[in-house]
């Protein structure tokens, strides 16, 4: 008969446990304190709470991989493709803080396949001594609620979009965006938000 054996000890350790726990209790108050004559309760410390860290401001670097979105670095990998990152030049001034990038397959053979995409801070000045820079040398400017395009001629257009556009400037307020068609500048996606 070990059932029944089994049975009433683990009747023991419930009922141990029920007895234990019942001792326990509740934690007590702060006992007073005497000062002089008179008692004063003291009250116990406030449990600290959590108070949440302020979000540092992003200081992100752009790279190849962050100016455009996941899906289409995922779809160029996919290709076998991979980016080479370079300083981004406008006409002949090299843009601080700016990377150009080039998605292609470098591994395979040689070929005219693949995209470039770019971005830069810049101030109004430079701005403007860029656009100027690339209208004296027979690009077009273009404006609307986006910013100022500054597009390559026609005439030198080797793999235009469908609109005609090939390697095309985006001068937004502070920044830069460069790609090998204008409808491509809608890939880029810098700075994040």
């Amino acid at each position: 008969m070990p059932a029944p054996r089994i049975l009433g000890a683990a009747a023991v350790l419930v009922l141990s446990a029920v007895i234990l726990s019942a001792c326990a209790g509740t934690p007590e108050e702060a006992a007073p304190e005497v000062t002089g004559n008179a008692q004063t309760p003291t009250a116990a410390a406030p449990e600290p709470t959590a108070t949440p860290e302020p979000e540092p401001a992003s200081t992100e670097k752009p790279t190849c991989e962050t100016i455009i979105s996941e899906s289409v670095v995922a779809d160029f990998e996919s290709l076998g493709w991979s980016a080479q990152e370079s300083p981004l030049y406008i006409g002949s001034t090299e843009i601080t803080d700016g990377l150009q990038c080039m998605w292609a397959d470098f591994e395979g053979p040689a070929g005219d396949h693949g995209q470039m995409y770019g971005w830069a801070p810049v101030t109004e000045a430079e701005a403007t001594d860029a656009q100027d820079e690339l209208i004296a040398q027979g690009w077009q400017r273009e404006e609307d609620a986006a910013g100022v395009y500054i597009t390559e001629s026609a005439e030198t257009v080797i793999a235009p979009d469908a609109e005609g556009y090939g390697i095309t400037y985006l001068f937004g307020e502070g920044d830069v965006k460069v790609a090998d068609t204008k409808q491509n500048l809608l890939l880029i996606e810098w700075p994040k938000s």
